[in-house]
């Protein structure tokens, strides 16, 4: 280099520190997860328990994966559960919000149904593009940004899958085929 280099500060990390980490990475999953539950259910009610169970889904498909593929959880992957599950919550919100704007103009069995319908768009949508930049953090990254860009690729399938497919089945177990005069989301 063209200028002197002077070391100001140098470290040594221990596999202590890493354990540590890695336990502090976890309790923070946990806490948030709890915490996303809480006001889920405080929030929107019924919708929220359809959506705290799929988000419970979420994050067993998640684990499960990546235990098949074989993959060693580290301080970046358990970053990418926690975007995991604030991306599906995100996808939640945005359905039950749709469902409230359409309960002005429409009955809550057709607001519920244009919730759904009108806010996969922008779910997909979102999620697409985050999986591209997961393919490409995936294939360009190295050690860390690849378990981050795994765990996050699969954390994005098994979203949208829950967020979806069963929200809408458990929203339409609890108020399909049945006559609603209101509803509250």
């Amino acid at each position: 280099l063209a200028a002197p280099m002077y070391i100001v500060e140098e470290r040594t990390v221990g596999a202590q520190l890493g354990d540590e980490n890695i336990r502090s990475g976890w309790y923070s999953v946990i806490g948030g997860f709890f915490i996303v539950l809480f006001f889920m259910v405080f929030y929107y009610k019924w919708f929220g328990l359809a959506a705290n169970f799929a988000l419970t889904m979420n994050l067993v498909l998640l684990v499960s994966i990546m235990s098949v593929l074989g993959a060693t959880l580290t301080l970046p992957g358990i970053a990418g559960i926690v975007l995991t599950v604030g991306m599906a919550v995100d996808a939640n919100v945005l359905i039950f919000s749709r469902i409230r704007e359409e309960l002005k103009d429409k009955s809550p069995q057709k607001a519920i149904q244009a919730g759904f319908d009108r806010a996969l768009l922008t779910i997909t949508d979102a999620n697409v593009t985050t999986f591209f930049v997961a393919i490409i953090l995936l294939s360009i990254g190295s050690g860390p940004v690849k378990g981050f860009a795994v765990t996050l690729a699969v954390g994005i399938v098994t979203s949208m899958f829950s967020s979806i497919l069963v929200t809408r089945a458990l929203v339409n177990l609890m108020y399909g085929n049945r006559n609603l005069q209101a509803l509250t989301i």
